[in-house]
């Protein structure tokens, strides 16, 4: 869920979840070379790095966790997501599962043009970042099949791809704070004036920047504030001209760490997202989790609860909004669904591998 340094921030101010983070094993890392790997484009890497990371044993029931855009596995080892998931007795117990949590292509520890190539990285989009996961979960760790995919946001758009490309590979798929409609409307509107900020940008220089934009902190911070944080949590939280400001002020304040190239293929591989055409194929039992104020995912538009007609073993489970929600941000805190997981796991049928 974080797209930098600046909107992990803002996200940690926007939240007033309480969670104690329970006990679970230390997470491990480690890096997986996939040899010439293929990207939509028909550009191949002779080696793209993958880094991963994992919680428990291999011998455990294999999981597998995606995060959001300009995230990495340590965007989900919070006390909200990791700490309300992974510790004994709780839905994704370490001591039971096999959690495997990847960064994914062009994030975190894995290959991305701030390694040197800059834009001359082959542009990638989410069917690419995918087909890494695949190679990674098959190939680098030998895992032949999934008890669950879950994941949030870009995680959660990157499980219904998993779903209609990889129909046979799991058991169990939860998208979160997603939807399996064509990129469009508002969201991609936000997304393209973020890009084109920091594109125009003088200091971008056609991506070759001796220091990062200058616009990038406000081009972030404004899409952050407008995809993010629920209606009812920001009038809670800012319920004055004074508090509003210090809260932008804040963020502001904050420096952006992310590299722009870096950033800017983040979010551009979002542009061609439409597994619309194929959810019929979808085998796994899915439950998407969204939230009611959801800025990115409006539940009325429909396009949800249509899509998931076409899916046989589909339904929805929608968080409502409160004063405790923080729209798309909400999903970030399991404890608003630990227990329709927990549900889901016990009920969900092992299909053969």
């Amino acid at each position: 869920m974080k797209c930098s340094r600046v909107a992990l921030s803002a996200t940690l101010a926007l939240t007033s979840f309480t969670a104690v983070a329970a006990d679970y094993p230390a997470p491990k890392q480690g890096d997986w070379i996939a040899k010439d790997f293929k990207f939509h484009t028909g550009e191949t890497m002779p080696e793209l790095r993958l880094h991963y990371t994992t919680v428990g044993e291999p011998t455990g029931q294999p999981v597998l966790v995606l995060h959001g855009t300009g995230g990495s596995a340590a965007s989900m080892l919070t006390p909200t997501f990791a700490g309300e998931l992974f510790g004994a007795g709780q839905p994704l117990d370490a001591a039971k599962y096999y959690i495997i949590i990847p960064d994914s292509l062009g994030h975190g520890k894995s290959s991305k043009p701030s390694d040197g190539m800059k834009t001359a990285f082959p542009k990638y989009n989410y069917e690419d970042m995918v087909d890494a996961h695949y190679r990674l979960i098959h190939e680098g760790l030998g895992v032949k099949h999934l008890r669950l995919v879950i994941g949030n946001s870009m995680g959660g758009m990157h499980t219904w791809i998993w779903g209609v490309r990889y129909p046979q590979a799991m058991d169990i798929l939860v998208p979160m704070a997603s939807q399996p409609t064509e990129m469009a409307a508002r969201n991609w509107m936000l997304r393209r004036m973020m890009l084109d900020t920091i594109r125009n940008d003088p200091d971008y220089n056609g991506g070759n920047y001796t220091a990062q934009p200058r616009m990038m902190k406000y081009a972030i911070n404004a899409y952050s504030i407008a995809t993010g944080g629920g209606t009812l949590g920001y009038q809670t939280l800012a319920p004055t001209a004074a508090k509003a400001d210090k809260m932008v002020d804040d963020r502001l304040a904050i420096p952006v760490t992310s590299d722009a190239n870096d950033f800017i293929y983040q979010w551009q591989a979002s542009h061609d997202y439409n597994p619309s055409g194929q959810l019929e194929r979808i085998e796994a039992t899915l439950l998407a989790i969204n939230a009611a104020d959801d800025e990115r995912n409006p539940p009325e538009t429909g396009l949800t609860d249509a899509a998931l007609k076409r899916v046989k073993n589909g339904r929805l489970y929608l968080i409502p909004a409160s004063t405790e929600t923080r729209g798309h941000l909400t999903t970030g805190n399991a404890a608003f669904y630990s227990q329709q997981l927990q549900e889901l796991l016990q009920m969900a049928p092992q299909r053969a591998m």
